[in-house]
């Protein structure tokens, strides 16, 4: 297989071609590595990646463009941790070293932002300072000390960032280099300062340059043939070994890491082309999730090696799970966890793989000393990885499911556009059960005696019973109206599509996420006309935490659904949905003959009610994300045998 065969890189042999990339964590502790991304990067490295880039650590005091961002000149003793632990395991370990430039932010440092020119960012509309020769000549030294400060501790090199957050690329680029001395008539100035002293202060150590090959900007920003002469004149010049092709800028920030809604290893063309003029190795970045996709890309000459590095959060031993022949747990493409760089400072993790980001806090699973029998009461991703974890330890495992289908709530959302991959994880769940011995039933309505009768049967239960509609919040006026009114699960199952009354459709959206997106987004396909009502300001407001918010506000527009914000359903009449505005009370009607209902939802609890004493977790203790139904599954399982989790799994 070409993704675990060997390769060389620079001066420096690597056990694979299977790449875990630079990106936010926020595991620092202040601004330094800790022991957390020690962990981190080490598990994978236990896993079988040949190469890590740690996270992208600041080369200038002044840049600070998150909170928990990295300073390379606090660094030095976490990067030196984090070679030992990882070089153990096998693996190689590169800093990534980068100045975020104009995309920063000021405020954590108390400073204005620099750039090339003047061009206010896109997000916080801060406008930075023109960099002048000595604010350059420091950043150039700081390239080169953080250079320094990796190599002197252990690390086999460093990894520039010219892609997204980038001051290198905004010299590169006319987007944000409007420049008209030596930088801006030579936009690859800079760039090549910079890298001749990074290539200077690590004689002998890899020096790779991450490039954003494409700005999708064409008018002014770095194309695919622009970005080509770009790395082939500095490969030419021995300042590089090696080039990681990203896509994306400063106006298309959601494009170098998108969600599902993007085919997944999208760059493997732009790979291509930019890797037939270069005689150094192309690395391939961009949704490559897929061992199939990674495989194919090196057959096939796109690419030398393949950054999978939201694989390998959702499962670190991908690369020994695919030399043993075992499918690996699957990555999603959701960004619902893994995508950090976010006022929350929410840790790295993942929905389908919890324990990413807290290797120091999870304890490590382990056979039982007492098997037992355990019933597990609901087949949605809660109820599956409650029996998955409990199976691996050696219970003996039996599921009852109401419907006839597995999957939850979860299959409920993967039917929606864009979310097709979310029944890839509940797909691997349930082959992952079946493989470990699990009794599944489905079709098997449990109630209050069965319980009784298993537990008297010497049987440890766990309630994973999901969700149910919420209660209304708005009125109808007859019963004949309320049939014209349904929940977005009823929708998304697929029975109703192209059984929908003619005429416009109105979908009551109070969350802001996918699930609201997704129904519209299929009405629209199937021929609706969609009106899309949502008391907040934007619309799919939550998407912003998944990188999907200004896409999908891009594709809604586009397919001509009709959005209307800042409104509130009040009451839904024969033919019409009456709301407010949210700030005015202003009252409007719109014109729908039926209404998707896409509003909250409530703990499915009937059973836990009548036997409180009964272990729970999932949406039957309070519907939210798949994240926190593994988790608490997770939690399920090992308290079976009494282990602590210490408040995560």
């Amino acid at each position: 297989m070409h993704l675990l065969a060997p390769t060389t890189l620079g001066e420096r042999s690597v056990r694979n071609r299977l790449v875990f990339g630079p990106h936010e964590t926020n595991l620092g502790r202040g601004r330094a590595i800790s022991e957390r991304h020690v962990a981190y990067y080490a598990r994978r490295a236990a896993g079988g990646c040949g190469t890590i880039v740690t996270e992208i650590a600041s080369v200038h005091a002044g840049d600070w463009p998150y909170e928990r961002a990295p300073l390379a000149s606090e660094c030095g003793p976490g990067w030196a941790a984090v070679v030992a632990a990882c070089t153990e395991q096998g693996a190689m370990v590169l800093a990534g070293l980068g100045h975020a430039g104009l995309q920063g932010s000021g405020a954590y440092s108390q400073r204005e932002l620099w750039g090339p020119s003047p061009v206010p960012e896109v997000a916080g509309r801060e406008v930075p300072k023109e960099m002048e020769d000595e604010d350059i000549a420091a950043v150039v030294a700081g390239f080169a000390e953080a250079t320094r400060i990796a190599v002197a501790a252990g690390c086999a090199g460093v990894e520039i960032n010219a892609g997204q957050h980038s001051l290198v690329r905004q010299f590169l680029s006319g987007l944000t280099n409007l420049r008209s001395d030596g930088y801006g008539t030579d936009k690859l100035r800079f760039a090549r300062e910079v890298l001749t002293a990074v290539r200077a202060a690590a004689p002998g150590h890899i020096v790779g340059l991450r490039l954003s090959c494409d700005e999708l900007a064409p008018w002014a920003g770095l194309t695919p043939e622009s970005a080509t002469q770009v790395a082939a004149d500095l490969a030419s010049e021995g300042l590089i070994d090696y080039l990681t092709v990203v896509r994306g800028s400063i106006f298309s920030v959601a494009s170098t890491r998108p969600d599902g809604h993007t085919p997944p290893a999208f760059n493997t063309d732009l790979a291509r082309q930019v890797k037939a003029s270069l005689s150094i190795p192309v690395m391939l970045q961009g949704s490559v999730v897929d061992v199939s996709d990674a495989e194919a890309a090196l057959e096939s000459g796109a690419a030398d090696l393949v950054e999978m590095t939201r694989a390998q959060i959702a499962d670190p031993d991908l690369a020994l799970k695919t030399a043993n022949g075992t499918r690996p747990r699957p990555c999603i493409l959701c960004n619902q966890t893994c995508m950090v760089r976010d006022p929350r400072n929410p840790l790295v993790s993942c929905v389908g793989e919890p324990s990413a980001g807290y290797e120091t806090v999870e304890p490590a699973l382990v056979l039982t000393h007492n098997p037992q029998d355990v019933l597990v009461i609901g087949a949605g991703p809660a109820g599956l990885e409650t029996a998955r974890v409990a199976a691996a330890a050696g219970h003996r495992v039996r599921i009852l499911e109401r419907s006839q289908r597995i999957g939850g709530a979860v299959r409920v959302a993967a039917a929606g556009a864009g979310r097709d991959r979310f029944g890839v994880l509940v797909d691997w769940l349930e082959a992952e059960c079946r493989q470990l011995g699990v009794k599944i039933e489905t079709g098997v309505d449990a109630d209050a005696a069965l319980l009784d009768h298993a537990r008297d049967a010497g049987s440890r239960i766990v309630l994973c019973t999901g969700g149910r509609p919420g209660v209304r919040s708005y009125t109808l006026e007859s019963e004949t109206v309320s049939a014209s009114v349904v929940g977005a699960d009823e929708l998304l199952e697929g029975a109703l599509v192209g059984q929908l009354p003619d005429g416009p459709v109105a979908v009551w959206d109070p969350i802001g996420g996918p699930i609201g997106i997704s129904v519209a987004e299929t009405l629209v396909a199937a021929g609706a006309e969609v009106t899309l009502i949502t008391p907040d300001l934007l619309v799919g407001n939550e998407l912003a935490r998944s990188g999907d918010l200004a896409p999908a506000s891009s594709r809604l527009q586009a397919s001509g659904v009709t959005l209307v914000k800042r409104a509130v359903l009040r009451g839904i009449r024969a033919g019409i949905v009456d709301v407010t505005d949210r700030f005015t009370g202003e009252e409007r009607e719109i014109k729908a003959n039926f209404v998707i209902d896409a509003g909250h939802r409530l703990p499915a609890d009937a059973l836990w009610r009548e036997r409180p004493e009964l272990a729970r977790a999932g949406d039957a203790v309070a519907p939210r994300t798949i994240y926190e139904a593994v988790i608490e599954g997770r939690r399920a399982a090992a308290a079976l045998d009494g282990v602590a989790t210490g408040g995560h799994a």
